[in-house]
């Protein structure tokens, strides 16, 4: 059975950041995750996940100006000193959450630098991020984007991502597999996870083509949740969607299919 943990960049939006964490465990989350901790207070994360017996299980590494339409910068030669800087940072805040998965947005592609430059000093700086973070006990994973939502991102299938990864040749980085954009940009979402499951870190979850929760749109989730139970995923399964009409109810799926063990939510 997946084990499921709830996006907080997603789920539980009607409340405030901090507040999630509490909705998360009331209404039956084990992990969770959300985009980045950068601006937040980190001492009330840790607080927050403690009070409730949460595991933050992921978060990103830096992005950029991720509203502005920044998708990280890993493939740009002249920000090697700020990735770095990022690395850093994200590994501070990983130990004080006790977080051992980060996800890596390596970028949009750049026009004017050559792709070659940009391949280059991403694999370089993934090879880095991953060395830091095998001495921290984390590893890092690498996310593919479908071309819809992320136009011109530098990875947009899992087969590019893998092609990075060789390139990297790091044994602490693997592929985020999110189910949705995988969906979006390639298909073949079953045949990708028995091929590849041995590189991938982490997985995430939303029905297409809108971004709602599993079950509302075109992908057939039960079977693609029994076919990482066959391959032997252990890992967590991030749901990482937009509730359709709220959060609380639009986990009705995960109720009814068992998934969640914990009492109802408060009002």
């Amino acid at each position: 059975m997946p084990r499921f943990a709830a996006n907080l960049s997603m789920l539980f939006t009607e409340h405030p950041f901090l507040e999630r964490f509490d909705r998360a465990g009331a209404a039956g989350f084990a992990g969770v995750e959300f985009l980045f901790p950068y601006a937040e207070d980190i001492p009330a994360v840790r607080d927050a996940l403690r009070r409730n017996g949460l595991e933050q299980v992921l978060f990103n590494l830096p992005a950029g100006d991720f509203a502005a339409g920044e998708r990280g910068f890993a493939n740009d030669p002249a920000r090697r000193g700020e990735f770095r800087v990022g690395v850093g940072r994200a590994l501070e805040i990983a130990d004080t959450l006790g977080c051992r998965r980060l996800n890596c947005l390596v970028g949009l592609a750049l026009p004017g630098v050559p792709e070659a430059d940009q391949w280059a000093t991403a694999a370089e700086n993934l090879a880095f991020a991953a060395s830091e973070a095998e001495g921290a006990g984390v590893r890092v994973v690498v996310e593919p984007l479908n071309v819809y939502d992320a136009p011109g991102f530098l990875l947009p299938t899992t087969e590019r991502a893998l092609a990075l990864l060789d390139a990297a040749a790091h044994p602490n980085l693997a592929v985020q597999y999110d189910v949705y954009h995988a969906q979006r940009g390639e298909g073949n979402l079953v045949a990708t996870i028995r091929r590849h499951l041995d590189r991938v870190g982490h997985v995430q979850a939303a029905d297409s083509p809108d971004r709602h929760e599993p079950g509302t749109g075109e992908i057939n989730y039960p079977f693609v949740f029994r076919a990482l139970d066959e391959a032997g995923y252990g890992g967590w399964v991030g749901l990482e969607y937009r509730p359709a009409a709220g959060t609380e109810a639009s986990l009705g799926w995960l109720r009814d299919h068992g998934f969640l063990a914990r009492a109802e939510p408060s009002a």
